[in-house]
């Protein structure tokens, strides 16, 4: 498998700071950590039907990139519907360009395969300045390192897969999901330090 991996170094990270947890926190968090859930759950059927060539492979894209549209739902009565379309938009670009590097890989183009993961981590900086940008608790380097180890993972999941490396590919999954469980405490923790009010009760 291509691998493409910008080196960045990361000299400081912002410092953490304690949430008193509230019923309407914690919902917030539970809500997240589903969908960060689905994300890598949906993720893993669609390169599964892909490499396998499934007849399953179109509705179980078309959950897949339901999940943009859901995390939208949860940040709209947040941020707004402008912020939570343009996060949408920034994490399909995320799905279906994963999409075009499997099915790249999968065939052997591997100028395909190196133009898609370029554009995989480009998007990446993408969505880390994006929470940079609306979130004064979330930093671009924190964002940027999980979502490059987000894309590690899932490179691997992809390359396992490919090689019919079954045991390697399963163990992945505990991996894949411990660090979408981080990703959504991330994002948990930095909305209720901007909106400590609305996170009261």
């Amino acid at each position: 498998m291509y691998t493409y991996y910008p080196v960045y170094y990361y000299p400081v990270f912002r410092q953490e700071h304690s949430v008193h947890w509230t019923p309407t926190s914690v919902e917030l968090n539970r809500k997240l950590r589903t969908l960060w859930e689905q994300h890598v759950f949906w993720t893993r059927l669609t390169v599964n039907s892909i490499v396998d060539g499934l007849g399953d492979v179109d509705q179980t894209a078309a959950r897949l990139l339901r999940n943009p549209q859901d995390f939208a739902e949860v940040l709209a009565p947040i941020y707004g519907s402008g912020i939570a379309n343009e996060f949408e938009k920034l994490l399909n670009e995320h799905l279906t360009i994963a999409a075009e590097l499997v099915t790249a890989l999968k065939a052997g183009n591997t100028s395909a395969a190196e133009d898609a993961q370029k554009r995989w981590y480009a998007n990446a900086d993408d969505i880390a300045q994006f929470f940079a940008r609306i979130n004064p608790y979330w930093s671009k380097e924190e964002w940027q390192r999980m979502m490059y180890e987000h894309l590690r993972l899932l490179s691997e999941e992809v390359a396992t897969r490919l090689a019919k490396d079954y045991t390697t590919n399963v163990a992945l999954s505990d991996s894949i999901e411990q660090q979408a469980l981080e990703m959504a405490d991330m994002m948990t923790t930095g909305i209720v330090q901007q909106f400590p009010m609305v996170f009261q009760a």
